[in-house]
């Protein structure tokens, strides 16, 4: 997925110095701008209150505190993603409240029919987002100060879930593996928060290893490298204040990795970031304070996926209940919007593996409360 490589000429002091003065204005071009989405417009809500653009459609598969295939659907429904299951497929979605949070599971037949749901994590807290493993694990996070990270089964049962102290204690959000790199990326949800990776010392094995933190300037572009965190348990010390140099972003969350590159977002200044690892350059994706003023159509980043044709699939937390997408010739525009649900925040999209179906949570519902979560599908044309 090949994007933009430089900021537009309203950052190009900060590109200049921090590519070494070698760059020219006409070598600038922009993070994302709004634009007409490759979809068509929204058209009115449907009858679960969802605007779709023409041909797509929705249903709901679970509601907090109700019965789907037996099992009772966990509160706040929060990070997901999707794994494959013979001809079926699995959504493993996070629970985010502080007791009994854990992560549940819904499983899917080649047809799409709901055949089975379960509990794959249990008596942990504030699980926010994490992130799908090669070898078919979730690493399930928790949002809290020197919370852990969890590797879960998705196919269950949630006895078989362990913890992976040695990726550090921080305030988690989302992880992303790298398996060219052989590592796994993690942001972290505080206002000074930092990126670190996480390097195995053996690849799908994560019970030992070495944390390390991105070391960058202070711009919004330029080199980065790695340095490790001397005390990865973060007591008496933060993670992120252990290295001199590590840069700080602000409110780490979503996350997400493909061809050599990592995108996430941070919700304190409604960015998307795009660190290209190649060549270990970092870049703006999306910055809301740099499209055209007053038409910003992606407000309050959050989770965010990508589909196989290489577009960026953000979710909002807050804004206007969108799930927005960015394409890779940097277009930014709505795909769907939640409506009548403004207490709310989208939560967990995750595509499955052919690509048709997009899965998220609505987390707190109509009602605004954490026992009021509602979790889509949406079916259509996907560009693939």
């Amino acid at each position: 997925m090949q994007r933009r490589n430089f900021l537009r000429a309203a950052t190009i002091g900060i590109g200049v110095a921090a590519f070494g003065n070698t760059l020219t204005p006409s070598a600038m071009a922009a993070p994302a701008q709004n634009g007409p989405s490759p979809y068509g417009p929204l058209q009115p809500a449907d009858d679960n209150g969802i605007r779709l653009p023409e041909g797509f459609t929705s249903r709901v598969i679970a509601r907090s505190g109700q019965q789907v295939a037996g099992y009772t659907w966990h509160s706040a429904p929060d990070g997901g993603a999707v794994f494959a299951d013979g001809s079926g497929w699995i959504y493993v979605s996070n629970s985010e409240v502080f007791f009994g949070g854990g992560a549940s599971a819904v499983r899917f037949d080649g047809s799409g029919n709901i055949t089975d749901a379960y509990r794959v994590l249990s008596g942990t807290r504030v699980n926010c987002a994490g992130g799908a493993m090669p070898w078919d694990t979730w690493l399930s996070c928790e949002e809290i100060d020197r919370g852990y990270v969890y590797e879960t089964n998705p196919w269950g049962p949630a006895s078989a879930a362990v913890r992976r102290s040695a990726m550090g204690r921080f305030k988690h959000e989302a992880a992303a593996a790298d398996p060219v790199r052989k590592v796994v990326y993690m942001t972290e949800d505080v206002s000074d928060g930092r990126f670190y990776r996480f390097v195995p010392d053996t690849w799908g094995d994560l019970s030992s290893g070495t944390l390390q933190v991105l070391v960058a300037g202070g711009g919004t572009a330029g080199g980065f490298s790695w340095a490790d965190v001397p005390d990865p348990d973060g007591s008496p010390t933060a993670t992120r204040h252990q290295v001199s140099g590590s840069k700080s972003f602000d409110g780490g969350e979503g996350l997400h990795y493909a061809n050599d590159t990592a995108w996430f977002t941070t919700k304190g200044d409604n960015r998307v970031w795009q660190l290209n690892l190649a060549d270990s350059t970092y870049e703006l994706a999306y910055d809301d304070s740099l499209v055209d003023p007053g038409s910003a159509p992606l407000t309050g980043v959050d989770n965010v996926t990508g589909s196989s044709f290489g577009d960026l699939y953000v979710a909002e937390d807050g804004g206007n209940m969108e799930i927005c997408i960015i394409t890779p010739d940097d277009v930014v525009a709505p795909f769907l919007r939640v409506t009548g649900q403004s207490s709310s925040e989208i939560t967990g999209p995750a595509f499955t593996p052919a690509g048709d179906r997009l899965y998220f949570s609505s987390q707190r519902g109509t009602s605004g409360s954490s026992s009021g979560g509602i979790t889509y599908e949406v079916t259509g044309p996907f560009r693939t």
